[in-house]
């Protein structure tokens, strides 16, 4: 039986999960929020204590997205590599993606630390 693209889980979510990583790191590299806000940017306790905290904040998340989401999309050729059953590819693919997110978050706000001790 021949097996499309869209049986490949891990394809599928990280190299969604890096796409929609890139566009919204870029949007926020374009637009980057001004004031500190509840809606959009990257919110956190710590970001948003004082404007340039939340400044540094919205350049530094916006670079760390960009390259996390081309590591996903490098990540998802995997599942072309190895050939893995329909839940391990959908369990790997979604483990991933939250590790990605925790990187994520770990980075920028030790990142926030280090510049603002």
């Amino acid at each position: 039986m021949e097996k499309l693209i869209t049986d490949n889980h891990l394809f599928i979510i990280c190299f969604g999960f890096g796409i929609i990583s890139i566009v919204a790191g870029l949007i926020m590299r374009k637009f980057p929020p001004k004031k500190i806000n509840a809606l959009y940017g990257y919110r956190t306790s710590s970001s948003m204590k004082n404007q340039k905290r939340w400044d540094f904040a919205q350049i530094y998340s916006s670079a760390e997205m960009i390259k996390i989401g081309f590591l996903n999309i490098v990540i998802s050729f995997i599942g072309f590599i190895y050939f893995l059953t329909e839940i391990t590819s959908m369990i790997l693919g979604l483990t991933i993606m939250i590790l990605s997110i925790i990187v994520l978050l770990f980075r920028v706000e030790n990142a926030i630390k280090k510049k603002f001790k």
